[in-house]
């Protein structure tokens, strides 16, 4: 197996204009519509993958130095399974929905109805090339759109394989991969777009939200930012220890969740470093500069931007350090005693070296989170409730995650996104179907609902207004506001459908004379005190 990536041929503007004018034609002709024609393309990428896994693992090795076993458990298992989701339930995700049911507009039949919102634009990273890449290409097709794909330049190897096969296993005229950098970026960002999903650092962000603002295109940002680990002093730091430090040396810490400090009690530190390095030598036994099952540094500018950060630590290092240019090799490391101020907590370190923060206490721990940038992801430690509810309910981030990390991003059913700068928009399976959809709101108004709504209509008149003012609401009685400023409000009783139901029940069973009915009312208004 070669261990050079090939040279990607990008894409030329003139090219990425026939892309965009053919996919916009497609699209138009109403091909991408019919839900068998959707599934064929799912199942389609699904087999692109199977059919390929070896290739894909090697060109992983290439670009990432990815140990196999993390190839196929980080992405793609979780991408072939992403698909088999989506085949499976497209026809329920593109289903019309009735709208919730209100007796004042049953009569207009309003639905939503699930539409593609068009072309669309997927811009994705290095760190996790094949399921940051495809995994939103599934949800796209399932919507009903057509597809550009821009890859990451930074992981050639797999960028060049997806572009490769994609035209071999799906139809060209609904999916295409554009190759290239900044300029072809740039020139994507030319266009409008039904949506556009871009996946990487805030800085790009901060480009691509103005070049979007420019076409008013909506965007969906999925970022990153320092996730905090909180720990609670009682929980086992054995089962803690052996997660976190399983997150952090996971594709050798590149990853946009992965845990990026962890903030434990003074009084723990030592403790929990402990358990840190019994888990680091259990995962590395021979040691950690000459084991196979840790991946590589993408590119030199990243391991010189992670070196500089590590040899400018005021920090004490606890264990790991070596580093190797030639390799691109950073050893998982982990430094203790760092304060706010240290060089390794100044960004997002994206790599797998693990400051730990001493503070007095959750409350000091909580207080630093929210005084930086929401996270993408925020982890605790703790088997108390208490101490978990106080940690996810006074914090923000985009996912609140206890006792595990990272694997949420897997979890069927929960979305994936950020808060602020951490990003916006969710996806991932349904919640991806979700971001490329658009809800057109529908009715159909009967003639005869003039004779109720007719007062709408000039000239207006005090009758007319008397008229549309029944047809409002009815709002709670007014709350009786305490001390502490909270609204104290009585719970109504829900007489008038009790009175119903029990008046029915009374006609159904042959009450029907007039001193008869008055008598049920009676005692009934008697037993509910009305």
């Amino acid at each position: 197996m070669s261990s050079m990536a090939p040279e990607l041929k990008f894409t030329s503007f003139k090219e990425i204009d026939e892309i965009y004018s053919t996919l916009n034609k497609t699209f138009r002709s109403g091909k991408t519509k019919p839900i068998a024609f959707r599934k064929v393309q799912i199942l389609q990428l699904a087999y692109l993958l199977q059919d390929n896994l070896e290739r894909f693992k090697e060109a992983l090795a290439i670009d990432l130095g990815r140990p196999p076993l993390e190839a196929s458990f980080l992405e793609l298992d979780s991408t072939i399974s992403d698909c088999k989701i989506a085949y499976d339930r497209v026809d329920k995700w593109a289903r019309t929905e009735k709208a919730p049911f209100n007796i004042k507009f049953a009569a207009f039949r309003p639905v939503i109805r699930k539409e593609p919102k068009g072309v669309v634009l997927s811009i994705s990273p290095f760190n996790y090339p094949v399921w940051l890449a495809l995994g939103p290409i599934i949800g796209a097709i399932a919507a009903g759109n057509c597809v550009v794909l821009k890859p990451s330049e930074l992981s050639p190897a797999i960028s060049g394989l997806i572009a490769e096969l994609i035209p071999k296993y799906m139809d060209s005229d609904v999916i295409r991969v554009v190759l290239g950098a900044v300029p072809e970026t740039s020139k994507l960002m030319e266009y409008p777009w039904g949506h556009i999903l871009y996946t990487g650092s805030g800085r790009v962000a901060k480009i691509i939200g103005v070049a979007a603002a420019k076409t008013l295109s909506p965007i969906s940002l999925e970022l990153g930012g320092k996730s905090p680990v909180v720990i609670d002093p009682k929980c086992d730091f054995k089962i803690a220890a052996r997660r976190i430090m399983w997150g952090k040396c996971a594709n050798a810490g590149q990853t946009c969740v992965a845990p990026d400090y962890v903030l434990v009690p003074r009084s723990s530190e030592d403790a929990f470093v402990k358990a840190l390095k019994d888990a680091h030598d259990e995962f590395y036994p021979s040691g950690a500069t000459t084991t196979p099952d840790i991946a590589r540094i993408i590119n030199l500018m990243h391991f010189h931007r992670l070196k500089n950060l590590l040899d400018s630590t005021s920090g004490t290092i606890a264990f790991g350090g070596q580093t190797d240019e030639s390799r691109k090799f950073i050893a998982p490391t982990v430094v203790k005693g760092v304060k706010d101020s240290d060089s390794l907590m100044s960004d997002e370190l994206f790599g797998p070296i693990l400051p730990i923060m001493p503070v007095d206490n959750v409350d000091a721990a909580i207080a630093y989170i929210n005084a930086h940038d929401h996270p993408l992801a925020l982890y605790c430690f703790s088997q108390d409730a208490a101490f978990k509810a106080k940690v996810f309910d006074n914090t923000q981030s985009g996912s609140a995650i206890a006792n595990d990390v990272m694997v949420h991003c897997a979890t069927d059913g929960l979305p994936f996104g950020g808060i602020g700068p951490s990003g916006s928009g969710y996806h991932t399976r349904g919640f991806t179907f979700d971001m490329f959809t658009h809800l057109r709101a529908s009715l159909d108004s009967p003639g005869w609902i003039d004779n109720i709504l007719g007062a709408r209509f000039p000239p207006y008149s005090s009758g007319k207004i008397a008229s549309l003012k029944r047809l409002g609401v009815k709002l709670p009685p007014r709350p009786q506001i305490s001390a502490n400023g909270h609204g104290l409000i009585e719970r109504k009783r829900n007489t008038k459908w009790l009175l119903l139901v029990v008046s029915l029940a009374v006609v159904s069973v042959g009450y029907t004379r007039a001193t008869d009915v008055g008598e049920w009312v009676r005692w009934l208004k008697g037993l509910i005190k009305v």
